[in-house]
């Protein structure tokens, strides 16, 4: 079952359970996956790994939105965000821990031969390729960043 089935599946049941904010999250999902499948190129299908990209990119949305509604003392919409968020997050893969995190970006960075902040980009080409859907791509350079510095 892919992507789109099962959000469809669970808009059904949400619909029927009138649960707002599952509703708004897997709304938002079915308009990114029509969205990309209706991209030039795309074929009217796309894979698993474009489907991942894609709610990587709906969490980072929310994230940032969570945090300037909470600079900005809004209560109410930092609520509806963190809804989303927790619906979307639910069809990610399992997230790393900080320290498989650390230990995983220490063997990429041992691989490729990074030695110095000079060669982070080489570093992050294949932290980011090797740990697509594990890990925040924040947190990867920021880890990337803190071991080749110590390194340095």
């Amino acid at each position: 079952m892919n992507l789109e089935e099962k959000v469809m599946a669970l808009l059904k049941d949400a619909m029927k359970s009138k649960d707002e904010a599952a509703l708004r999250g897997l709304r938002a999902i079915k308009a990114e996956i029509i969205k990309a499948k209706t991209e030039p190129g795309a074929g009217g299908e796309i894979n698993a790994a474009t489907e991942t990209k894609l709610l990587q990119k709906m969490v980072k949305q929310r994230k940032d939105s969570l945090e300037i509604y909470q600079q900005q003392n809004r209560p109410e919409l930092a609520a509806k965000e963190q809804e989303e968020l927790a619906v979307i997050e639910k069809f990610l893969p399992e997230q790393l821990s900080p320290e498989a995190l650390r230990t995983r970006v220490q063997e990429i960075i041992t691989a490729t031969g990074a030695t110095s902040p000079a060669d982070m980009g080489k570093a992050m080409g294949a932290a980011t390729k090797q740990l697509a859907g594990e890990a925040d791509g924040k947190a990867i350079s920021a880890l990337v960043k803190e071991l080749l510095t110590a390194q340095a």
